[in-house]
């Protein structure tokens, strides 16, 4: 099974994503097209030890820069690392797609060249959050600024399936983000959505509020994705500003730094379970294939992980199981 890199998209492409694609095909086995300029990544993959690993580069001779409109790009540069990426993945060349590069260029260029599962309107990110009982899965987290209730109920069908199938979860328990816990909370949208919900076939437990979400009550929490990414952001940020109190105060005394050395390897453990670059990227489910979005900062790490999951999605079918789904709930087989 192969899988395509965006290995010019990132902060720190493609030093990193090359970087990358070698620990994943080093320590996972997977077979990486390296997608972007040919004589840079073939120099590279030579510098860094790659040329015997089962990693081979496909030539894109533009790059997708962040600050770019990302549908005009996606429709002018036809032969950028992304869109050749995403066409890779539309001719069954490679099972999925991963990039670090522009969020909303991914997501264009996997709705024009990959294209929709039929029956969802809008394809959700889905990322993971940390919470005290494990990872939650929070869709939307950007995809989409505005919502219609009904988008909600496939998020969270997807969710719900992909839980299942990623995380072994039997029922997973899915919340919509809100105000309130009581179903009269809210705007029109998460009322309605309340509605929707609890008549859709998901283990609908109700609102769900902001200051519950890290208890981990709940396995997939749905939202509109502008308020899904202020989450994902402030939880980010937290997380960040936590640890930098933490330094502060453990070492602001000669005792304290005594304890902060006993403790240290529980305070990295712990930092270990908040790193995003632990869970590689977000996947980017409605799409009719398999597209993973990376953080821009990813490292080395964080795009070895990305591949990972990449990997795991196509192998376990999610697509093909969340077509499966929608073509049940319309009265197919």
């Amino acid at each position: 099974m192969k899988i395509a890199l965006d290995a010019m998209g990132g902060d720190f492409a493609p030093e990193e994503t090359v970087k990358g694609a070698i620990l994943a095909a080093k320590e996972k086995n997977i077979e990486v097209l390296l997608v972007g300029d040919k004589g840079i990544l073939t120099d590279m993959l030579k510098q860094y030890g790659g040329n015997d690993l089962p990693i081979r580069v496909i030539h894109a001779a533009q790059q997708i820069e962040m600050g770019e409109h990302p549908v005009k790009a996606v429709r002018t540069k036809k032969d950028s690392s992304l869109v050749v990426g995403a066409n890779l993945v539309k001719q069954k060349e490679a099972a999925a797609l991963v990039s670090a590069g522009s969020t909303g260029a991914a997501m264009a260029a996997s709705l024009f060249n990959i294209g929709r599962i039929k029956g969802i309107e809008r394809p959700a990110i889905g990322t993971m959050i940390p919470t005290l009982k494990g990872p939650l899965l929070l869709l939307d987290a950007g995809a989409n600024t505005d919502c219609r209730p009904k988008h909600l109920k496939q998020f969270a069908v997807m969710g719900s399936i992909y839980s299942q199938e990623m995380f072994g979860l039997s029922n997973p328990r899915v919340g919509l983000l809100n105000i309130g816990e009581e179903e009269t909370k809210g705007n029109e949208l998460t009322i309605e959505a309340y509605k929707i919900l609890s008549e859709t076939p998901v283990n609908f437990v109700g609102n769900i509020e902001a200051r519950d979400i890290l208890k981990g009550d709940v396995d997939v929490l749905v939202c509109d994705g502008f308020i899904g990414n202020v989450v994902l952001k402030y939880t980010e940020g937290l997380a960040s500003a936590l640890f930098a109190m933490i330094k502060e105060e453990i070492t602001s005394t000669f005792v304290s730094k005594i304890a902060a050395g006993i403790l240290k390897p529980r305070f990295k453990a712990l930092k270990n379970r908040l790193d995003y670059s632990e869970y590689g990227g977000a996947p980017l489910l409605g799409i009719d294939g398999v597209t993973i979005i990376s953080h821009g900062s990813s490292d080395a790490k964080a795009i070895k992980n990305a591949l990972a999951v990449a990997f795991d999605i196509a192998e376990k079918e999610i697509p093909e199981k969340i077509k499966k789904q929608l073509n049940i709930e319309d009265g197919g087989e």
